[in-house]
């Protein structure tokens, strides 16, 4: 089943056409897109609307489509001044806001920047538009300093939430409830791994976003440099993923444990191995973002929301695999095994359990999870980058410590939440404030529930 639902994926990826009528664009290490997507409130997209991107190099003349769109692949990064010929607007129309136009926008090679235009009758004109600000054309551009990987990667999904949310016959907040829904979703396969090592081990590993950032980064090696198809690019991801967990915990994490070494000093080898997993990334693949797959999956409308044939089977993939894990856990003896280890490792031992196997198990299964989590977060965030599995990382472990420590269920239960109030909380606060909403949500659940949702309370002294 989950091999049907990634070729059905590598399908709707691969072989979807781009928007109908716009030439297909795709950013790559010397090329960037400029979007622009022009609409009218109500009606539905504005075809025919010419407009002028001015910068480095040439003045370029473009028209949008049946969808409303146009595309511009620009190969010199900087500031492009973007302009709408208000002439060509659909009859009756103006701009709803004409002070954003012209408009300038940053473009940096390897990604897509877009820019949402509304047009409205003369008497609603002078508003600023609907779109919230992140999917303007002043926040899309995403930062070229290497350190930036979180502010591009939140302009990479406020770019796609704002675009459907002002498309015709689309609601902003289901769309919100959605996008969050889908984000929880891919976020829990990474957090599930994390939270398997610490309820079995004890050790809150800080390398686990780097084997995030493998997943996608092997994903993007698999479809762009080896020409695999997606499909098979996930499971090779997936593979490399748990290879390398097995790796970790046999040559190093094993021994440490064997010779006694603390937690502690665990948990900074892994601050030690995330790091030198960071220079890794960014010495082989540079800063530069890092798409897995050049197409543009077609959106789809479904009652209020809309959502695109790539996420919706990112989505099937998640479920299915969150669901094997539970039934792992649940009903066969190797699940019984992990958490009798994790409920009490002496008491297992003493009761004939290998827990050095079931450690050992673990960590192959949490750093697929972790790999298979990349790629689909990848997918669903347009791209990879060296550090964008660190940047998820505090996430991760916002989602594990909400839906309490060494709970399974409830690092599932707590990504959820996590990737909610992400989403959600962009209708009150700027797009760059998403992450920070979730760490103060935290904050205030484990004051009035330390213990997190799902966990138990430990009596301490």
């Amino acid at each position: 089943m989950l091999l049907a639902l990634l070729a059905t994926l590598s399908t709707l990826v691969v072989a979807g056409p781009a928007h109908a009528a716009t030439t297909p664009c795709s950013p790559d290490d010397v090329t960037a897109c400029l979007n622009v997507t022009v609409s009218v409130p109500g009606t539905g997209p504005a075809p025919g609307v010419a407009l002028t991107v001015e910068g480095e190099g040439d003045p370029v003349t473009a028209t949008t489509d049946d969808a409303g769109k146009v595309s511009v692949p620009l190969t010199t990064a900087g500031d492009y001044t973007v302009t709408v010929d208000e002439s060509t607007l659909p009859a009756g129309t103006v701009l709803k806001d004409p002070a954003a136009n012209p408009v300038t926008v940053g473009v940096v090679l390897g990604r897509s920047v877009g820019r949402i235009v509304q047009a409205v009758p003369p008497a609603e004109a002078g508003a600023p538009a609907d779109t919230p600000s992140d999917g303007g054309a002043t926040s899309t551009a995403p930062d070229d300093d290497a350190t930036s990987g979180a502010d591009t990667e939140a302009g990479a999904e406020a770019e796609e939430s704002a675009e459907a949310s002002a498309r015709p016959g689309t609601n902003r907040y289901a769309q919100l409830v959605l996008a969050g829904t889908v984000f929880g979703l891919l976020l829990a396969l990474a957090a599930l791994g994390a939270n398997l090592i610490y309820g079995t081990t004890g050790l809150s590993n800080f390398a686990h976003g780097e084997l995030v950032t493998l997943g996608g980064m092997t994903a993007f090696l698999a479809v762009q440099q080896w020409h695999l198809p997606l499909w098979l690019a996930i499971v090779v991801a997936t593979a490399v993923g748990a290879a390398v967990g097995w790796v970790l915990d046999r040559f190093l994490f094993g021994p440490l444990r064997r010779r006694g070494v603390g937690n502690t000093q665990q948990m900074i080898v892994t601050i030690g191995l995330s790091l030198a997993m960071l220079s890794t990334f960014l010495f082989f693949f540079s800063a530069q973002p890092k798409p897995i797959v050049s197409g543009i999956s077609q959106r789809m409308q479904i009652g209020p929301v809309q959502i695109s044939g790539q996420s919706l089977i990112s989505v099937g993939i998640a479920v299915v695999v969150l669901g094997a894990v539970a039934f792992v856990l649940s009903r066969t003896r190797t699940g019984r095994a992990t958490r009798a280890v994790s409920d009490n490792p002496a008491l297992a031992a003493a009761t004939g359990i290998n827990v050095e196997s079931v450690i050992n198990r673990v960590w192959v299964v949490s750093a697929a999870l972790a790999a298979l989590g990349g790629v689909l977060l990848s997918l669903y965030l347009n791209t990879a980058r060296f550090n964008f599995g660190s940047t998820l990382l505090l996430l991760m472990f916002a989602a594990i410590t909400l839906g309490g420590l060494g709970s399974p269920l409830g690092a599932v239960l707590g990504a959820l939440v996590i990737g909610l109030v992400v989403e959600l909380s962009t209708i009150f606060l700027p797009n760059d404030m998403r992450y920070a909403s979730a760490l103060v949500i935290l904050i205030l659940v484990l004051l009035v529930r330390p213990q997190g949702i799902l966990g138990r309370a430990e009596r301490i002294g």
